[in-house]
């Protein structure tokens, strides 16, 4: 076999074992995401805050700004007082931190500042969203799982439809393994995701249905929106934290956009802190 005959084996075998890994890694990390939104209270905040500032800690590193200390220290431990303060459901005094920490990282900050305020800004806005969203008692578990499956079912309709149809690109410039197909597919699962909710009476079919098509177009929107970013600093993965899907932002990207979306829905519509109409209910 020369050459020419062995390339293509050889990026088949790895294209195989990314996707294995990618699955295994999935397999364990979606039930125990899912167990630890169940618990709620200190352990999802917990688990919510660790990811915010990971999320922090890889944008620096992709801007090029994670040498500055000042810079990185402030944000982690901005973070970490707003967790604390969700926590014990001081959600004033959260944001009045995050505002504080917002800032004093633009003030500090020596190179790049509006890339790394922006990155502190993007890691708050998960995070508060995130627990937020768990705090509404009447229905926030409910609302968490279904923004998360619809994630990760357009994650993985795209996946594969990409693959498996391929087709004209969705954006070349700024992520060229995207296509039209992939991003189909995908919101075509969110529609399956929102038809199994309706199915079991979370809610009425025309707003589930709604809901669910608006976080599959805005995860695919934050997708493409991580993928502008590394294309700008000239990075493929933002760390190789998580095996066959590298960092925490490579990972979260859509998922971030969408809880976001549904933080301000829920707001909007009463909800979040269970006296109102919350995300899931008509």
């Amino acid at each position: 076999m020369n050459e020419g005959e062995a390339a293509p084996a050889s990026v088949a075998g790895q294209n195989s074992r990314n996707l294995l890994a990618r699955v295994a890694a999935a397999m364990v990390l979606a039930p125990l995401a899912i167990a630890i939104a169940y618990a709620g209270g200190w352990l999802w905040t917990a688990l919510v805050t660790l990811a915010a500032i990971g999320l922090y800690l890889e944008w620096l590193t992709i801007a090029g700004a994670a040498r500055e200390r000042r810079v990185v220290a402030v944000g982690v431990v901005s973070l970490s007082a707003a967790g604390l303060c969700l926590a014990a459901g001081r959600i004033e005094a959260a944001f009045t931190v995050l505002a504080i920490g917002f800032l004093a990282v633009a003030a500090i900050a020596q190179a790049r500042r509006g890339w790394t305020a922006g990155g502190f800004l993007y890691a708050a806005a998960a995070q508060t969203a995130s627990i937020l969203l768990r705090l509404d008692s009447r229905n926030g578990f409910v609302a968490l799982v279904f923004i998360l499956l619809v994630v990760w079912v357009t994650d993985i309709g795209g996946y594969f439809a990409g693959r498996g149809i391929g087709g004209p690109k969705l954006w070349p410039r700024v992520s060229p393994k995207k296509t039209w197909a992939g991003a189909i597919g995908g919101f075509a699962g969110s529609l399956v995701v929102a038809a199994g909710f309706v199915a079991l009476d979370f809610g009425k079919a025309g707003w589930l249905v709604l809901l669910g098509a608006m976080l599959s177009i805005v995860a695919q929107l934050g997708d493409l929106f991580e993928s502008a970013v590394k294309r700008r600093f000239g990075v493929k993965d933002s760390s190789h934290i998580i095996p066959g899907h590298g960092g925490l932002l490579d990972r979260l990207d859509g998922f971030v956009a969408a809880i976001v979306l549904a933080a301000i829905l829920g707001v909007v519509r009463g909800g979040m802190d269970g006296a109102g109409r919350g995300l899931m209910v008509w």
